[in-house]
This record gives structure tokens, sequence and C-alpha cells, in this order.
């Protein structure tokens, strides 16, 4: 058997290897680093892939975050809202702003912002909304929309780990996660279903005013060379960053639907498991239906109940079976996060998953005799445990 890897980059350069090689020639070859011409081919073939208007290339998804929030020009003070389970980039830059962090439990089965809890934290300082659509899965983003209509505020998607997933609204519309509300921002980590080999990040909006904006903040809030219109940042994608992931573009939906595929496959044989939740599309769906296009499974998840995650964890790295906690510690007891304005009963279900919540393999070239290694080394720890 193959070794099992987290994420199984190498083999999946392989198959691609002549296109992403060439790419990157062509990039050395024209010595045009730093927003040449393959920034620019990427750039729009994005635009075309999630039907947005504008795509603005930047140098990590964080910097996409930031960028975004100072786009729309929040301010010192303003409250941003954001899920209290996530990583640790969605609340820095708001942080870093010196806006207002405000942090809220998630829903329990799509582990997204729970909307009642949304509307609760709602006040009259609140000036955006930051859904997370948390593992790949794209969070309810009609009902972010609607309570963001109802008191004006800004939806900024956090769309890191959820690139080419669909949104499908009640009249049948869909819609690529990240381009639904106001600004999406995403990352090109390595890791991430579209991914480079090294950092960047992209920002995408449908609205001309803040594209423009924003493409003055990338580049040290310059639109002609040495005159600064705007307090900017240095944030670009370089030209060999946007090669790759030119060259993987086209093959997303594939990569896509190879994850659904194992996660099918994973859920199979978890099936009705009395210490084992698994991952689902939305609330109101049961398993991975087989149109699912509302996840991409940037992670599978399990939750594992009455019983030991932490000795499972262990297990499974005693078996050479790579795994991940995300996330083990919720955003609220952070000690740079912490407040005193948090209340630990608002936080139930955010509290629960980081006790119980594991990530298995999850990548595109995961094999049939490496899902049965996995899974079946899960089910015996569990049932040997009982």
């Amino acid at each position: 058997m193959k070794k099992i890897q987290m994420v199984d980059l190498q083999s999946q350069y392989a198959p691609i290897k002549q296109k992403v090689d060439a790419s990157i020639q062509e990039v050395i070859d024209t010595a045009m680093f730093v927003n040449g011409p393959k920034v620019h081919e990427f750039q729009k073939n994005l635009e075309n892939y999630l039907n947005v208007k504008h795509v603005i290339p930047c140098a990590n998804g964080t910097d996409a975050l930031q960028i975004a929030m100072m786009g729309l020009g929040l301010e010192q003070g303003d409250e941003v809202i954001t899920a209290d389970f996530t990583f640790a980039a969605t609340v820095e830059v708001i942080a870093l702003l010196k806006l207002t962090p405000v942090l809220v439990d998630v829903d329990p089965i799509d582990f997204n912002i729970d909307i009642e809890a949304l509307k609760k934290a709602i006040t009259p300082k609140t000036r955006a909304i930051v859904p997370v659509h948390l593992f790949g899965l794209v969070a309810n983003m009609e009902a972010v929309i609607e309570i963001a209509k109802q008191h004006n505020l800004y939806v900024i998607e956090d769309n890191a780990q959820a690139i080419g997933a669909d949104y499908t609204f009640k009249d049948g519309s869909k819609k690529k996660a990240g381009v639904i509300g106001d600004v999406g921002c995403t990352s090109f980590f390595p890791s991430k279903n579209l991914g480079c080999y090294g950092d960047g990040g992209a920002i995408f909006t449908n609205n001309d005013d803040l594209a423009h904006s924003i493409r003055g903040i990338v580049n040290h809030g310059m639109y002609v060379r040495y005159h600064h219109d705007v307090v900017g940042v240095n944030s670009r994608l370089d030209a060999i960053q946007a090669a790759v992931l030119d060259a993987k573009l086209p093959k997303l939906d594939d990569y896509n639907n190879a994850r659904r595929n194992a996660a099918r496959k994973y859920n199979a044989a978890f099936k009705n498991h009395p210490n084992i939740i698994t991952p689902t599309g939305l609330s109101t769906c049961e398993g991975i239906c087989s149109t699912c296009d509302c996840h991409v499974f940037h992670q599978y998840t399990l939750k594992i109940v009455n019983a030991d995650r932490d000795a499972l964890a262990k297990h499974l790295a005693d078996m050479g079976i790579p795994h991940g906690i995300y996330y083990p510690i919720p955003l609220h007891r952070q000690k740079a996060y912490r407040d005193e304005r948090y209340n630990e009963a608002d936080f139930k279900v955010t509290n629960q998953l980081s006790d119980e919540v594991i990530s298995l393999p999850m990548h595109t070239e995961l094999d049939e005799e490496q899902i049965g290694y996995i899974t079946s080394t899960v089910l015996n720890f569990l049932n040997q445990s009982n």
C-alpha cells in the first residue's frame, strides 16, 4: 500500500507535471514574475469559472480577508460577526484592523455559523458578517444575505476551504461559493482544493467600485506608479504561483468530485456506527447525495461520540495514519481573543466540537486500499474500546 498522507501533493502533481512545468518555464523565460501575463491569464480564467466580474489575486488568504475589510471602509470599533469554530485567520484580521470581533456559535450538523446566534449578536455597531464555508461546505447564505439586508450589513465570505462548491437558492438558482456576498476571499495554500506551490490568495466581487479600491490596496495604494491614492499593502500573487494555479484550474471540478467520492466511501464504511457521526451536506440533508455540489470536502471530519477521540488520534498516529483536529481550542478561549463579553453557555456546540472532531486523510489521490485501511483501523479501535 502506498504511504498514506493527509494531503498527497506529489501524486497529484504527477499527471499534470508536463503542463505545470511548461507554465512555470514560460514565466522564467519571460522573467515577468510580478503582475505578469500569467497572473492576468489566471485571473480571467478564474473569473469565468466563478462567473464573477472581478478576481483580484493577492499574496495569501489572510491578506485577502484583511484587504476586503479595508476595501469596504470598515473603521475602528465596527463590529464584525463571525463563527467561533474556524481557523484564527478569520478573526485575526478583524483584530489587526482594530475592528471588534464578535464570535458566535455554529450549527451542530454543518459546523457553519448558526443563524439564530448570528441574529442575536447584531447590535447598532455591527457592520459586517463573515460566514466561513468550513471544511468545504457552503454556509446558509440565503439566510445570511437576508439578515444582512435587514440590517444594512456587508457580507464577506471566507471561502478559503470551499472553492468550487455551489450554493443552491430556494428558487433553484445556483452561485459559486465566494461570489454570493459583497466580497469573497480565498486561499491557494498548497493543501487547498485549488492550491499553488507556495502562498497565494484572491478576492472576488461583482462590485466595480469595490474592485477598484481593492486593486489599489493590494499594490501599495497605487493605480499609477508612484501615485499613492489610498493606504495600501504589498500583497500580490507572483506569476509562478499563478502559472501553477492556471494549470490546475481546469481540473478543479474533477478534484472536488474525487474528494466527494472518497467521502462517500468513508461514510459507507462508518454508517450507523454508534460512536461516529459522519459529515453531511447542509443541515437539511442526510448523507452525501448523488448530485452533491454544496460540499467539496476540503476536510473529511468525523464527530466521535461516547468514545475517546484523543485516544483514537494517538492510535491512528501509531498505525501510520495522519489526522487533524480542526480545531482543538475555540477562538473565544484563545489567549489573543478572550473577551469578557463572551459567555461559555453561548458556545455549547463549538465547545463540544472541539472535544469530538477528528479529520481523516482527504485528497484527490486516495485509493480504495488506503480508505479500507483507514476505516478498518478506526472501526477496530472503537469496537475494541466499547
